[in-house]
C-alpha cells in the first residue's frame, strides 16, 4: 500500500485554532481563570443562559400568583370586618338593652319636704281640691288580642293580663303602666282627692283601677264611658258630673277633646305607648305641689295659651 494512503494528510491549523486547541480546557462550569477559555457543557454561560429563563418563568408565575393572593386577602378582610360588625352591633345592642332597663327602673324622687308653719296656715284657709285622672295612654297602655297593629314592641312584657267578657266574649287586655304612674299616685294621693274619668268601657275600667289602686283605697270615685258624652266621634267629659265647685277640680288627660268643655281646668299630657324613659307624670308633680295653695286652679291654668289651641 502506497505511504500516502497509510497516514492521511492531517488538515492544515491555522494560527487561530492552534492558539484555541492550546488553551486548557477547564473543568465543567469553568473558564479555568483564562480569557476567552472554551466552556464545557454546562459552563457558566450555559447556567446564566438556563438562570435567564427560570427567572423570566418565576417572574410570569409571581405575576399570576399576586392577583390570586390579593384576591384571597380581600376575601378574608371582608370577612373580619363583617365579624367584627357583627360583633359591635350585637355588643351595642346589650348596652343599650341594659341602659333602658335601668332607666327604667331607676328611683327617682320628688322631695315632698315638710310644710313650714306659715305654708301649712295657708292649706288650711284654701279647700281640698279634686284631680281627676285618665287611663288609656295618661296613666297606662293596653292593647288586646284582636289588635292587628301593635303598639308595643314585640317582646316587651305587660305590667298585667287582664280578663274580662265583652259582648258575651273573653277578651285579654295586656297592660303596660306609665313610667312613675306608682310613685305618681302615691304622692299625689296626700295632695288631692283622686277620681277616675274614662272613656272605656266599666268592665275594663274598674279592673285596671283596681290594679293600679292596689288595695289603698285612693281611687275609689270612678267614672266611665257612660258618664261621657260622644260628640263627632270622640268622648267629652263633664267635669261637673265629678264637682259642681270648678274652682277646686282639675283633669290631667291627654286627650284635648276630652277637657275641651273645660279647658281653665286642664293640665294637658302626652299620649304614652312604650317610651320607658318617659318622664311626664314626675314633671308634673312641681305643679301639681303648687295648684294645692290655690284659692282658684283656673286662675293659674288659665294661662297656658298653648292649651287653648290643641282641640
Amino acid at each position: 500500500m502506497p505511504q500516502e494512503y497509510r497516514n492521511p494528510p492531517q488538515r492544515p491549523q491555522y494560527p487561530q485554532q492552534q492558539q484555541k486547541l492550546q488553551q486548557p480546557v477547564c473543568a465543567e462550569g469553568s473558564a479555568g481563570g483564562v480569557k476567552d477559555a472554551p466552556l464545557a457543557r454546562g459552563s457558566a454561560h450555559d447556567w446564566s443562559r438556563g438562570d435567564r429563563t427560570d427567572s423570566v418563568v418565576g417572574c410570569q408565575q409571581s405575576q399570576r400568583s399576586q392577583p390570586v393572593m390579593l384576591k384571597r386577602f380581600k376575601i378574608a378582610l371582608r370577612g373580619f370586618l363583617l365579624i367584627t360588625a357583627k360583633i359591635w352591633s350585637f355588643l351595642c345592642f346589650l348596652v343599650r338593652k341594659q341602659c333602658r332597663t335601668m332607666r327604667q327602673h331607676q328611683t327617682v324622687k320628688y322631695r315632698d319636704l315638710p310644710l313650714s308653719p306659715l305654708s301649712k296656715h295657708r292649706l288650711s284657709l284654701v279647700k281640698r281640691k279634686i284631680l281627676v285622672l285618665d287611663l288609656d295612654e295618661t296613666l297606662i297602655h293596653s292593647y288586646h288580642d284582636g289588635m292587628i297593629r301593635q303598639t308595643v314592641p314585640t317582646g316587651t312584657p305587660p305590667n298585667f293580663v287582664l280578663k274580662v267578657t265583652i259582648d258575651r266574649h273573653p277578651v285579654r287586655f295586656f297592660v303596660h303602666k306609665r313610667p312613675h304612674v306608682d310613685y305618681f299616685l302615691e304622692v299625689v294621693s296626700k295632695w288631692y282627692d283622686l277620681v277616675v274619668f274614662t272613656a272605656s268601657m266599666e268592665i275594663y275600667g274598674t279592673a285596671v283601677a283596681d290594679r293600679l289602686d292596689s288595695g289603698k283605697d285612693i281611687l275609689r270615685r270612678r267614672f266611665y264611658r257612660q258618664h261621657c258624652t260622644l260628640e263627632y266621634g270622640s268622648y267629652t267629659k263633664d267635669l261637673c258630673a265629678v264637682s259642681h265647685d270648678l274652682s277646686s277640680i282639675l283633669i290631667v288627660d291627654n286627650s284635648p277633646s276630652a277637657y275641651k268643655l273645660f279647658p281653665d281646668n286642664a293640665m294637658p299630657i302626652k299620649s304614652w305607648f312604650n317610651d320607658p324613659r318617659d318622664t311626664e307624670l314626675l314633671e308634673l308633680l312641681p305643679v301639681l305641689d303648687a295648684l294645692r295653695f290655690c284659692a282658684d286652679v283656673r286662675t293659674i291654668l288659665s294661662r297656658n295659651l298653648h292649651r287653648h289651641h290643641m282641640w
